[in-house]
């Protein structure tokens, strides 16, 4: 994949695993509004977490043997409330929309902008934030709403592990408690798109296919994103060319991760062709983890041992699982 892409995600991977590696008393939780989703503005995929699930459950068993690494995560989260005002503790649920651009033939850049529900008053964290600022911020309104820009201009390290730059974090209050998080220009779209919302509602169904997901996600695979992939191979090149949406979620038992990633082929035959690559691929997978170092290998030798490939109609179906306690190696 270009390395612009894999930076991006990555990126907004982290991003939101910052925003929901803290852990602390249970808080009464209250139904999240399916008008959240609505927000979003239009998309080419969509992401759903279950902010709170993650807090109390989820990441309580990831590092359970590790509580020096979820102290120091704690703490990165206070610095990040104490920079811009905003605490992503008081988050229930997220919604994601992602935009693809293609700033040039050879690079695919991925748009965000998050749509947070949560049990705050919208308009006061963003008060708060503009105190926490200390004048490092400025306001811009954008039909009738207005939106607090924060200059971060520095590096953020997210679950005390890794660092990003960030220059710039807007946020706008939806409704009372309603936040749109991400760039100025994403956060205008949110704006504009309003409870009416401009996201694909087939996007939001493949994304909230599984109600106990932690997280759900469902997009489309435009045809400009596939010619910036670079696979290194002809053969899996065309399979990947076949792929016309992609969704899953990641959920969770007592004691694993669970892992559903489904491709959406043209055709049934082209999902098969995707089935016969991704079980060559699986057969590879050995010499791989081979190579990992040692505290990595035992989630990687579980999702494989786990991993079950099945092709329905159009559609080819990964699943798998791992222990919760092996992840926390990922994440150093």
């Amino acid at each position: 994949m270009n390395k612009k892409v894999l930076t991006s995600s990555l990126a907004l991977a982290f991003l939101l695993l910052n925003l929901v590696s803290t852990s602390g008393a249970n808080p009464s939780r209250p139904a999240p509004p399916a008008e959240v989703l609505s927000f979003l503005p239009v998309s080419d995929a969509v992401a759903v977490i279950d902010v709170h699930r993650l807090i109390y459950e989820a990441l309580p068993r990831i590092f359970a043997g590790d509580p020096a690494k979820l102290a120091q995560a704690n703490s990165e989260v206070e610095k990040f409330k104490a920079r811009v005002g905003i605490d992503p503790r008081t988050f229930d649920r997220i919604a994601v929309g992602l935009r693809y651009t293609y700033p040039s033939p050879t690079i695919t850049k991925i748009e965000t902008v998050a749509i947070a529900h949560g049990t705050f008053d919208a308009r006061a964290l963003v008060a708060a934030g503009r105190s926490a600022a200390k004048g490092r911020y400025r306001e811009v309104s954008h039909h009738g709403a207005t939106i607090a820009v924060f200059n971060i201009g520095d590096q953020i390290k997210f679950l005390g592990l890794w660092k990003m730059k960030v220059n710039e974090l807007a946020a706008c209050a939806l409704d009372r408690h309603t936040l749109a998080i991400g760039s100025l220009p994403n956060v205008r779209a949110a704006i504009e798109a309003g409870k009416s919302g401009r996201a694909s509602s087939d996007l939001v169904a493949l994304a909230t296919r599984d109600p106990n997901a932690l997280i759900g996600l469902g997009g489309n695979v435009p045809t400009e994103l596939l010619k910036n992939l670079n696979v290194g191979n002809d053969a899996i090149a065309k399979d990947a060319n076949s792929i016309r949406q992609v969704y899953g979620s990641i959920g969770m038992t007592e004691t694993d991760f669970t892992l559903l990633l489904v491709a959406r082929a043209a055709t049934a035959a082209d999902a098969k062709n995707l089935s016969d690559t991704a079980i060559g691929l699986k057969q590879l997978g050995g010499i791989l983890i081979a190579r990992m170092a040692p505290a990595k290998k035992n989630l990687a030798q579980s999702a494989l041992d786990n991993l079950k490939i099945t092709t329905r109609a159009n559609e080819t179906e990964i699943r798998t699982q791992f222990a919760a306690a092996d992840l926390s190696a990922f994440l150093k």
